[in-house]
């Protein structure tokens, strides 16, 4: 008797033994990181739904999640459907930071992808304690140099050029061009990391303005005093000459200085450089800026125009819009969105069947340099660099709000944030569309 009730014992501890192998060989190898099971890989974004920018940048999250949701009808990434989770920041700091940390703590999101803005972010990645919890901060929307600290911000990407390259790149714009050249000049940028990152750029290329910038604190800037800042100029200057006007700012405030100009009579009186955060002719027509306004002003891009249907990942992205994002019209931003989006897919695939927030990092430094997109310019990830896209070409819009590149052809300049050295001519050539849009990673 001793014995049979040894051997059910035995029997017993064996058959629980088996059982318990059996319940973890069903749990994912990650099963530590949030956000990840067998059949879901839950993101996060934080970005202004509503409040004063939204109307230029509240269509990001919709994109990025047309292009997931496409993804997702094509059998997701190795079979995991991908959930964005999106929170409404209003383009406030504090709001951010709140929202960031309700997706890291409440919603427990794998990664954060696509974050938009400086002032926002940099608040937001301290108090949700990204470094801490090690998130993966992907493809955040602001050329805010800083971010490319890694000993600061060990777990964030950036994916757009640095507002400091911008600035180098259109200092030789202006030294470039004869008819820029010889003029007086003036900024008008943002009090805050974006402006002053600007600011830094233009130093660097020695390039100095008439009188020096005009910084205002972002959200402040005034139809009144976009009109004085604007006719103290045209006062200052001989009416023989054409000044250089370089706006650096969000969408919005580019608009209450063009529409300033419409006012008073100027719109031809300046030479208009707009900076590629706000040069968004879709939102500057929707905030109300005449097409004749725009018609000649130059601007910046790393991507293709967004109204350029014969570009292979343009007309991709416009499909994909048209049918998952239904009622929205295809712009800058929409492209942007699903541009970061493909990024994303490509980084989940590149971190393997079990990823890991960790192994996801890995992936992006080891092979997002190489990931298919549509920039123009080359993408720089690395083990020791954070930097995403690293050049820009100019073009000049017109009256559809078209972009036309200068001189008739794309010219691409790709150049750093920190030294003096002058933009280079790049001969970069970027990786053709994945077939149907789904990237391989192949």
């Amino acid at each position: 008797m001793i014995r049979n009730t040894r051997m059910k014992r035995i029997s017993f501890v064996s058959t629980v033994v088996v059982a318990g192998a059996m319940l973890l060989s069903t749990v994912p190898a990650n099963a530590a990181d949030p956000g990840v099971t067998a059949k879901e890989i839950k993101l996060g974004i934080t970005s202004p739904k509503t409040g004063t920018v939204a109307l230029s940048y509240g269509k990001l999250p919709g994109a990025m999640k047309a292009y997931f949701d496409y993804i997702n009808a094509n059998g997701g990434v190795y079979g995991r459907k991908i959930n964005l989770i999106s929170r409404d920041d209003k383009y406030l700091p504090q709001q951010a930071a709140t929202q960031t940390r309700n997706l890291v703590l409440s919603d427990k999101v794998f990664a954060i992808v696509g974050a938009l803005g400086t002032a926002t972010h940099t608040k937001a990645y301290v108090a949700a304690q990204l470094a801490k919890n090690n998130v993966p901060d992907l493809f955040v929307n602001t050329g805010f140099s800083g971010f490319d600290d890694k000993a600061k911000y060990p777990t964030t990407f950036l994916v757009l050029p640095s507002y400091a390259m911008e600035a180098k790149t259109i200092a030789k714009l202006i030294a470039d061009t004869p008819t820029l050249k010889p003029m007086p000049s003036f900024l008008i940028a943002q009090d805050d990391e974006f402006g002053k990152d600007g600011v830094k750029g233009f130093a660097l290329a020695g390039h100095k303005f008439t009188s020096a910038p005009t910084l205002y604190p972002q959200g402040s800037l005034t139809a009144a005093l976009a009109e004085s800042l604007l006719a103290g100029v045209n006062a200052a200057v001989p009416a023989a000459a054409k000044p250089v006007m370089v706006l650096m700012g969000t969408t919005d405030s580019t608009a209450l200085i063009l529409k300033a100009a419409e006012k008073l009579s100027l719109t031809t009186r300046f030479n208009w450089i707009a900076g590629s955060v706000g040069g968004d002719a879709n939102t500057l027509f929707a905030l109300g800026v005449k097409p004749a306004t725009i018609d000649g002003a130059y601007a910046a891009s790393f991507f293709p125009d967004a109204k350029d249907s014969t570009d292979e990942y343009v007309a991709q992205f416009m499909k994909i819009n048209e049918k998952y994002n239904k009622g929205v019209t295809f712009d800058n931003v929409v492209l942007q969105g699903m541009n970061s989006a493909m990024l994303t897919v490509q980084a989940l695939r590149a971190a393997g069947k079990n990823p890991t927030r960790a192994g996801l990092i890995k992936a992006i430094e080891d092979k997002g340099s190489t990931f298919a997109s549509a920039g123009l310019a080359p993408l720089n990830y690395s083990a020791t660099s954070r930097v995403g896209y690293n050049g820009y070409w100019f073009g000049q819009l017109n009256a559809k709000g078209e972009l036309k590149p200068v001189g008739g052809k794309v010219t691409l300049y790709t150049t750093d944030s920190t030294s003096a050295t002058a933009p280079v001519l790049s001969t970069y050539t970027r990786k053709p569309l994945p077939k149907n849009g789904i990237p391989t990673n192949s």
